[in-house]
């Protein structure tokens, strides 16, 4: 077994670009070689601005030998079959092959192969090639007059397995046992030997391999500046990584800027030093308020220390962050309200209007939301109709990543009530899973009305036009949109019947295509999608209809929102509503069991009901009923199919006769009452312990009762029993979803 050691050294790869590149490296080489039949073992790539490097561990020294037999044709075949097995084979001639005897099914030719096993380094290199000629860089180049791709000029190839050059060529370049250190610090060829001696080295040239460590340096040279400062790092995860990828050996300087400058918001100077300069932010630790001092990272070590590196970032940096302050001084001369009247004059879809269009929409939505959440229904228009406006500051305009933030700022700034001012920032949460919610209980119950309003709009909107997720895409993250509402809903507890919010919302949206989104496209595509009996989408092949026209056709479509398209949208909250359960460690078979009930479209209700029958089953009640009513259902659907008839339906009292199926009919008839008066007043739990009433008297009715009587009559209403057993549970669950 042998080290497998592979470089390729090119000019400088896009950071963003060189973890994925490691793996895919990893993962396309290793794949090669099993797949020729070399078996290896643990396989670790790494990194660097300039190099991906693979090193492989227990390469053997050759595939082995491979015996096969391959089936062929029976003798006497056609010709043709004959030719076919011959050429897949690789036999010149039918003499080649084997005449295997068999009475029953006739005489057949087998072929026999051998295959010879192959050296490692002969698969080593006719992997690596392959491998390099169609290795998935999002982007790549071709240099000279070569076809070879590469996401920048390659340079040169080490390849060693046990020390010894593997030989190959790519693009003209050679392979060898010889590779470069950093390009400044330590540019000269070295030799290595293995994967140890070249770290080793490289290190000695200035160049850390891992990314790690290359984050991990950085980390701590920054800790220990902004400390010997006085000073806190603002943490920045991705900076970090950012920076390993541009560096090979990273050197952390501190620099500074103007005090004024910190009239600007301390996020808009985070923002412009990190997009433009990768410069990390520094700030008070008791005060946590932004120093006027920031970290770079430089990839040199300077012989005056970094002054004149620093003295550079320091101009770069004051002519960003004056360009930040002239955004926001210009902005302030602007009120927001004047800014949303603006949004009329930006697109948010062809098909769905402006911003102003969609920010007059979310308004009433908002206005209606607000008593869900105990907000003051003025304050949530008034808020939704200013939480698009800072889309057309300057500032947004330069950093789209502040928006919402900017509009609190603003909103701030000419004395917004707080309330307000917090939901233009806040309604956009939350931005993935891991964010926060906003929460009535901390005050901002006017931002849970608009971030709702905001989130269901927009889903509301894009199934209007029919442009739902697929299984490939989400190009709107309509997803993203649909698990915002449900955190939302259930981390503030409230109560939103989703089937008429989005019927309601439906009329709105659906004419604000006819007034302004079907200006912009085809009246015929978007009628094509719906199923409308009156309105033929091919009469407007040559014309458009006249406005009296569309009129009638949008009332039609908003009648037709309800029946069509609302049932599809409520359906996709159900699937994005199992999965944030089946995250939270709720079992997929509960979710099932509540949404088979039908109607079930108050988020909050379900995850109660969810929640309160999982602990009902954890329960030995709960465990042997869910026994007795499967072995109901299952004796029921036995006899309704041998007897092609259903025996849904109530059962005749003067039937029964034994004492175990008249306390079992009783029992029923009791658990209907208890659990349908404790789900109307949403007491869950309650329901439950009604139902493990029918725990005992099911058990008795099937150790004692015979259900398949001979009398038909007694049969068949011992089977509409069995069958109001069903009924009865079905007021709480569908048991026949709950595996178990």
């Amino acid at each position: 077994m042998s080290e497998l050691l592979l470089e390729l050294l090119s000019e400088e790869i896009p950071a963003r670009m060189q973890l994925r590149a490691a793996d895919d490296l990893k993962r396309l080489v290793v794949e090669g070689l099993k797949a020729r039949g070399l078996d290896v073992g643990e396989a670790r790539a790494f990194s660097t601005p300039r190099r991906l490097t693979l090193v492989i561990e227990n390469v053997p020294h050759g595939s082995p030998a491979i015996s096969d037999e391959k089936k062929g044709p029976r003798v006497g075949a056609p010709e043709q079959a004959v030719q076919g097995f011959l050429k897949s084979a690789g036999l010149a001639s039918i003499d080649d092959a084997t005449i295997v005897k068999d009475e029953k099914k006739g005489d057949y030719y087998v072929a026999k192969i051998e295959k010879p096993g192959r050296a490692a380094p002969e698969i080593i290199a006719e992997t690596v090639t392959d491998v390099a000629a169609k290795f998935p860089w999002p982007k790549s180049m071709r240099w000279g007059s070569s076809p070879f791709q590469w996401v920048r000029p390659l340079q040169s190839v080490l390849c060693l397995l046990g020390g010894k050059v593997v030989p190959f060529e790519i693009n003209g370049i050679a392979s060898g046992h010889e590779t470069r250190g950093h390009r400044f610090l330590g540019p000269g060829p070295f030799k290595v030997k293995s994967f140890a001696d070249y770290q080793e080295k490289l290190e000695s040239h200035h160049v850390i391999l891992d990314p790690a460590k290359r984050a991990a340096a950085i980390s701590e040279q920054a800790h220990a500046l902004a400390k010997e400062a006085k000073l806190e790092l603002v943490e920045d995860d991705a900076l970090m990584a950012e920076n390993a990828g541009l560096t090979e050996w990273p050197v952390v300087l501190m620099g500074s800027f103007e005090k004024a400058f910190l009239e600007v918001p301390g996020e808009v100077l985070i923002t412009s030093m990190k997009t433009h300069q990768k410069c990390f932010s520094v700030r008070d630790p008791k005060a946590k308020k932004l120093a006027n001092k920031f970290l770079l990272v430089s990839n040199l070590v300077a012989k005056d220390g970094g002054t004149q590196i620093v003295s550079g970032n320091e101009k770069v940096i004051r002519a960003r962050l004056s360009d930040a302050k002239f955004f926001w001084e210009q902005d302030l001369k602007h009120p927001l309200g004047e800014m949303a009247g603006k949004l009329a004059h930006i697109t948010f879809h062809e098909k769905l209007g402006s911003q102003k269009d969609r920010v007059e929409r979310i308004e009433q939505l908002a206005f209606e939301l607000a008593g869900a959440c105990d907000a003051d229904p003025q304050d949530a228009r008034r808020a939704a109709g200013l939480c698009k406006a800072d889309l057309v500051s300057e500032m947004v305009g330069e950093f789209p990543e502040l928006q919402g933030l900017m509009g609190r700022y603003y909103a701030e700034h000419v004395g917004t009530k707080p309330e307000i001012a917090r939901a233009l920032e806040l309604h956009y949460k939350p931005k993935g899973p891991t964010d926060t919610v906003p929460r009535e209980d901390q005050g901002d119950a006017v931002a849970v009305a608009v971030a709702l309003a905001d989130k269901l709009d927009t889903l509301v909107g894009f199934w209007a036009i029919g442009e739902k997720p697929t299984g490939s895409g989400d190009p709107y993250q309509l997803r993203r949109a649909a698990l915002g509402v449900i955190r939302i809903v259930l981390e503030n507890d409230l109560r939103v019947p989703l089937s008429e919010r989005l019927a309601e919302h439906g009329a709105p949206v659906v004419r604000s295509i006819f007034t302004a989104g079907l200006a912009k496209t085809s009246v015929k595509e978007f009628l094509s999608s719906w199923k409308l009996p009156g309105i033929k989408p091919d009469l407007f092949d040559r014309e458009r209809p006249s406005d009296a026209t569309l009129q009638t056709i949008a009332e039609e479509v908003v009648a037709a929102w309800g029946v069509e398209r609302v049932p599809d949208l409520l359906s996709f909250f159900a699937d994005r509503l199992k999965v944030f359960l089946k995250d939270q460690g709720q079992r997929h078979d509960l979710i099932d069991a509540i949404f088979s009930l039908g109607g079930q479209d108050d988020l909050a209700l379900i995850v109660r009901r969810v929640e309160a029958l999982d602990a009902f089953l954890k329960t030995d009640d709960g465990t042997n009923l869910l026994a007795g009513v499967k072995r109901a259902a299952n004796i029921l659907s036995i006899e309704e199919k041998k007897d092609k008839k259903s025996y849904a339906g109530p059962y005749d009292l003067a039937l029964l006769k034994e004492k175990e199926e008249i306390a079992l009919a009783a029992a029923i008839e009791a658990v209907k009452q208890d659990t349908t008066s404790a789900i109307q007043v949403e007491n869950f739990a309650g329901a439950m312990r009604a139902l493990s009433e029918l725990r005992a008297p099911v058990d008795a009715f099937f150790d004692k009762i015979l259900v398949n009587a001979d009398d038909k009559q007694v049969r068949e209403n011992r089977l509409r029993l069995l069958s109001e057993i069903r009924a009865a549970t079905l007021t709480v669950a569908d048991f026949s979803k709950i595996s178990g």
